[in-house]
């Protein structure tokens, strides 16, 4: 019976007793070193990661359609901002495979005018001297032919439709990087006789799609035939609207005095600076001060330039779109708070602290911003990747670009949701549930 009863009773062994101890032992948190009375204490409830992120998904799958036009405001000004930077970058890489493929090594040499104003020329001997510089691998020219060029013999002089008459070397093509487009390049036969290459622009302008003997245009007086066609030349563009005659032929049928205009000096891509600090004394010894030197790469990196300032106006814009698209997310989150007071009061209520509460809505307010910068980088690529393809670009957007468009919206989201979450946390159950 003594048996039984010790230990079937609160203190036997094995008994009930056992179990309240230790159920009410894993309810409790030990801290070696203390008091029994003192070891006692609460444990007290926390949110895990996961819990704050179902409930804040709950919180926002209860109101989906303000949610999506929330997002769509971040996600309008991410995709803003990854747009033009990607379309900028885009631009960038297209340019520095032209260039890569032209080459950045090209100098051009022109005349310049004297201390009177009057307009010098170049001698007819700078071509050799220049090709004797140290780090020269080409030089060519082409000298302005005082002519004009037409259609047909029947066209008014006046509307000559501003092509230039141009005389030219053989080597031409290769120096500055032109491909015939139709037809063959002017070779030492044809350079002798009424033969002439046409630009892209000036063929356009006189109506010429096709180089052969039945293509004939009316240049300087007399018949010329359109033996080929050039491909637009990126580096020269002034070849573009120029027809392009022999040299020799130039001389003894049209008049040009010989003196070249334009002298193209392709270097070594270690030699360009070296080059063009003596070119100048090389090309005109007695007057360098009357030489003109230029690189046309330069002109691409100016434009280059210039887009750059249009990128960063197009980026204000999109930050604009940016801080709207927050200022909506804190409205929203504002507006939320008070349709829940009584959400709020009840989980107060059921012992909520009021960090849980905060915990609560900035995590909606986060993964509500998040949703938007995942969609607008979405967005914004699918613009560069559209938009690339259109002008047969590379497709290249920054991944600093995503990164920090995915960064700027949980911040956006941490600003813009911290004044409705502390003023959630803020409410008291009573009042919170007195409202409702």
């Amino acid at each position: 019976m003594n048996g039984r009863d010790n230990t079937s009773g609160p203190e036997g062994i094995g008994g009930r007793g056992d179990g309240v101890r230790a159920a009410e032992s894993r309810s409790l948190r030990t801290v070696p070193g203390e008091t029994t009375r003192n070891r006692r204490r609460p444990v007290p409830a926390r949110l895990r990661p996961r819990d704050v992120v179902r409930v804040a998904g709950a919180g926002l799958r209860a109101r989906p359609m303000r949610v999506f036009l929330s997002a769509l405001g971040i996600a309008i000004g991410i995709a803003a901002m990854l747009a033009v930077v990607g379309i900028s970058t885009s631009s960038q890489e297209h340019l520095n495979r032209r260039l890569a493929a032209l080459g950045t090594n090209l100098l051009t040499v022109a005349p310049g005018r004297s201390i009177f104003g009057e307009q010098s020329h170049l001698p007819s001997e700078s071509l050799g001297m220049i090709g004797r510089i140290d780090g020269v691998t080409s030089v060519t020219a082409t000298g302005t032919v005082p002519a004009k060029v037409y259609r047909h013999d029947r066209i008014p002089e006046t509307e000559s439709g501003g092509i230039a008459v141009m005389a030219t070397r053989t080597d031409l093509l290769g120096t500055v990087g032109a491909k015939v487009a139709d037809g063959v390049w002017l070779d030492a036969a044809t350079s002798q006789y009424p033969a002439v290459v046409l630009g892209a622009e000036a063929a356009d302008r006189l109506g010429i799609a096709t180089a052969g003997p039945r293509t004939q245009v009316w240049l300087g007086g007399r018949w010329f035939t359109v033996v080929g066609i050039l491909h637009p030349v990126p580096l020269v563009s002034s070849l573009d609207r120029t027809a392009l005659i022999g040299w020799p032929v130039a001389e003894s049928e049209l008049g040009f005095d010989g003196y070249p205009t334009h002298v193209y000096t392709r270097t070594r891509d270690d030699a360009v600076t070296r080059v063009r600090d003596v070119l100048a004394a090389t090309a005109n010894p007695e007057h360098p001060e009357q030489v003109e030197i230029s690189r046309p790469s330069d002109a691409l990196a100016a434009k280059e330039a210039a887009d750059e300032t249009l990128t960063s106006l197009l980026l204000g814009l999109g930050g604009v779109a940016l801080l709207v698209g927050g200022i909506g997310v804190a409205n929203t989150m504002v507006i939320s708070v008070l349709e829940r007071r009584a959400e709020i009061g009840l989980r107060r209520s059921l012992g909520a602290t009021r960090g849980q509460i905060r915990l609560q809505f900035l995590g909606e307010s986060q993964l509500l911003s998040a949703l938007g910068g995942a969609g607008g980088v979405v967005l914004g690529s699918l613009v560069v990747t559209l938009y690339a393809s259109t002008q047969e670009w590379p497709t290249v957007i920054p991944l600093w670009a995503s990164a920090g468009g995915l960064a700027a919206t949980l911040l956006i989201g941490g600003v813009a949701g911290l004044y409705p979450a502390v003023r959630a946390s803020r409410l008291s159950p009573t009042e919170a549930l007195a409202a409702h």
